[in-house]
């Protein structure tokens, strides 16, 4: 058996001492046939085990409605992982963070009241019912059953949340009674607080951080003298939000600091080693004063790109863990071939408020709720009302707003509200009255600290001057399908500015390669290929490009509907080369 044990400052597989290499790959960031790909990068690297979080929400969509198929399917991700002879790593603890939509967690919790990240039993039977349907995905591929699991962590940096000790302990009986066997351990920053709140008795500790080695682990230590050093999450590149510039981290200082660490003995996990794509609506967002949004890519400038290419930097650490470790023998893998498609044109669209009714049944609401309220999780609500009128020089106040609003009067734009800029909204109210639309985009719901408590859509109401505005027709736009989509015309244009859906085809000829889509000229919307959900784009950056994988494309013709939310471009472009 393979399983991980410790003595002292060393750790040991199979009896025999271990300097754990990792790489963190997160299966719910890549499509499944290319996770053989990105693992055997990973052991060419150097690397003797993978790591992966586990996120609940993907897995539980709808309580009690569990997913284990497709990207989803980590039990297979873990055997990929065995077959390419890594050990692994799983960190299925409710909350993971991962700049992943709500950390993991799945949005219906926010529908009741309850405390997270504690020991309120209304969470906790929440958990546990999840970890009835997952763990037994999982128990077979321990170490002790002859698996390549050989840890398991049992919650993710909580001393940057919480002290409630109760809770870890609560956690770590779950995975005991359920048959998790073998070692568990915390991971947390190297700071008093973090440690003091996310240590847990009985289980091995960890720090996460980017920099400065020695004060690093010299802080464990002060905490946990008799155990090994584990960097769990090595910080040697960054994500990217919105409106930012794409992060790098310079690739000399990443390799002395992994040097650092491989010097003195201490075992290291990548995070990451490759980012992969928040896919669909997967993304989170922070909240540090101002709700930042995270984008499509998850790049993470680490040393395999988010299409799996091998980077200056995969080289770069490859020559330092060969000073500490052998590396395997053979050529790299190769990175998989790129195209450049050229430019497809849109042949139909269709606005939004002409096919809203057919996409998604109407609700009346006294008020306008939380979309968690009505059984959503993600992606876009329309809330709409009549207002009487005469009502001139007006100001209307949505309170509040998550995260970002278009504001329609008669189906005329009249304003935009953001999150970060809650601005209310000059109107002229007709004598006749007139027809008020608003549609809210869910961004991404907060995934790391005290904003976690993160409900979409309109949180309390709507006010034209000081008046409350009640009764509303509510559609949900969750767009998990494109059912009910209606193009009732050849394309054309749509009037003024307003959301619309755009239809066009890319023609592949031979077999498909991956690519890039480029939306110059277009400004904020959703890409779906053959209905898979390419993620979020918006023209203030800094990404500029959408991965498309080939195992989504198919040879001859490819469905592409765009859903823009102001104006659209001229065409669509596929590129060989990312702009991120």
């Amino acid at each position: 058996m393979t399983t991980l044990s410790y003595q002292g400052k060393q750790f040991f597989v199979e009896g025999k001492p271990t300097q754990l290499i990792s790489g963190a790959v997160h299966y719910y960031r890549i499509v499944p046939e290319y996770w053989e790909d990105r693992l055997l990068k990973l052991k060419a690297l150097g690397c003797n085990c993978v790591e992966t979080y586990i996120a609940w929400n993907m897995h539980e969509p709808r309580e009690g409605q569990f997913n284990f198929e497709g990207m989803a399917d980590v039990a297979e991700f873990v055997r990929v992982a065995e077959r390419v002879g890594l050990y692994v790593i799983v960190r299925p603890s409710p909350y993971i963070c991962a700049e992943w939509e709500f950390g993991g967690l799945p949005a219906w919790l926010l529908k009741d009241e309850m405390r997270l990240r504690c020991s309120d039993p209304r969470y906790l039977d929440k958990v546990a019912a999840y970890y009835d349907a997952l763990l037994p995905q999982l128990t077979p591929l321990l170490a002790t059953q002859g698996g390549p699991i050989i840890a398991v962590q049992i919650e993710n940096e909580y001393g940057s949340y919480g002290n409630d000790h109760a809770y870890l302990q609560s956690l770590r009986q779950m995975l005991i009674e359920r048959g998790v066997d073998v070692l568990l351990f915390t991971s947390d920053g190297p700071q008093d607080d973090m440690l003091q709140g996310g240590m847990a008795e009985g289980v091995l500790a960890t720090v996460n951080f980017g920099s400065r080695v020695e004060e690093a682990f010299d802080k464990l230590k002060e905490y946990q003298q008799d155990a090994p050093l584990m960097c769990m999450e090595y910080w040697n590149g960054w994500f990217d939000h919105w409106f930012e510039q794409h992060h790098t981290r310079n690739i000399e200082d990443a390799s002395n600091v992994l040097d650092d660490m491989l010097r003195i003995g201490a075992s290291v996990n990548f995070y990451m080693a490759h980012g992969g794509t928040n896919f669909g609506f997967w993304n989170g967002a922070n909240h540090g004063g101002k709700y930042e949004p995270t984008v499509t890519s998850y790049d993470y400038d680490v040393a395999i790109s988010e299409a799996g290419d091998l980077t200056p930097k995969y080289y770069a650490f490859r020559e330092v863990i060969g000073k500490y470790a052998e590396l395997p023998e053979g050529e790299l893998p190769a990175n998989t071939p790129k195209a450049d498609y050229g430019a497809v044109q849109v042949s139909r669209r269709v606005s939004l408020f002409d096919t809203l009714a057919s996409m998604a049944d109407a609700k009346t609401s006294v008020c306008p709720e939380p979309m968690e309220k009505y059984g959503q999780n993600y992606g876009f609500i329309m809330y709409s009302t009549r207002i009487s009128g005469p009502r001139p020089e007006s100001r209307l106040t949505i309170q509040d707003v998550r995260d970002r609003a278009l504001v329609f009067l008669d189906r005329k734009l009249v304003g935009v509200v953001e999150r970060w800029d809650p601005k209310s909204i000059p109107v002229v109210i007709p004598e006749g009255g007139a027809q008020l639309d608003i549609l809210v985009e869910n961004m991404g719901r907060v995934n790391y600290g005290p904003e976690l408590y993160d409900r979409k859509g309109i949180t309390h109401g709507v006010r034209l001057n000081g008046q409350f505005l009640f009764h509303w027709e509510v559609r949900n736009l969750e767009l998990e399908t494109l059912d009910g989509l209606r193009f009732d015309a050849p394309a054309s244009e749509l009037e003024g500015e307003q959301p619309g859906f755009y239809e066009a085809t890319l023609t592949i000829e031979g077999t498909p390669k991956d690519t890039f889509l480029r939306l110059d000229g277009w400004k904020k919307g959703v890409v779906f290929i053959n209905g898979f959900n390419l993620g979020r784009y918006w023209e203030v950056g800094p990404q500029q490009t959408l991965f498309v994988p080939a195992p989504i494309l198919r040879k001859g013709g490819n469905d592409i509907v765009v859903f823009e939310l102001h104006a659209a471009g001229n065409q669509l472009r596929f590129e060989a080369e990312p702009s991120l």
